[in-house]
């Protein structure tokens, strides 16, 4: 007499493989967390987010972050960012701070602007020791921080660790 296969013996270790990788790869919706509460973020990173924050939750919409999803070469990865403001002087862009958290130094630019900037816009390269996401904050003259953050993969990167 013949046994019947259940399904699951009839699963081949290659398909399971494949259903639980891909299973993986599923987007999952991103929310903020508390640096301080953050396993990702390197200790560096989560001091320079929680400096910066000072304890203020910050929001999303008024910035723009350009920067390539994929960067051949770490060591200068173009990258733009836009805040939305009338540049008045009731309502102004202060700083705005970019921040890399895998690099040796996270705190990669912090860029000020005021009333009379006319805009708050920015185009630069910067280097990236590694595959990461990269996040703009915008300190507004309300005190609100505004920010932005983008996935880059970087096959070379362009950091060496900081000589102390």
């Amino acid at each position: 007499m013949r046994q019947r296969r259940t399904h699951l013996a009839r699963l081949s270790r290659r398909r399971w493989l494949a259903g639980a990788l891909g299973a993986l790869a599923l987007p999952v919706r991103a929310q903020w967390v508390e640096p301080s509460a953050s396993a990702a973020l390197s200790a560096p990173a989560a001091r320079a987010i929680a400096e910066l924050l000072r304890g203020r939750e910050p929001r999303t919409g008024r910035v723009q972050l350009e920067i390539p999803k994929l960067a051949e070469n770490g060591l200068a990865v173009p990258l733009k960012v836009r805040v939305d403001s009338p540049m008045s002087a009731a309502d102004h862009v202060r700083t705005v701070h970019l921040i890399a958290p895998a690099n040796p130094l996270p705190a990669v630019a912090r860029l000020h602007f005021g009333p009379h900037s006319g805009e708050a816009y920015l185009s630069t390269r910067i280097r990236l020791a590694d595959s990461q996401r990269v996040f703009a904050f915008a300190e507004m003259s309300d005190d609100s921080v505004w920010r932005a953050d983008a996935h880059v993969v970087v096959t070379l990167g362009g950091c060496l660790d900081p000589i102390l």
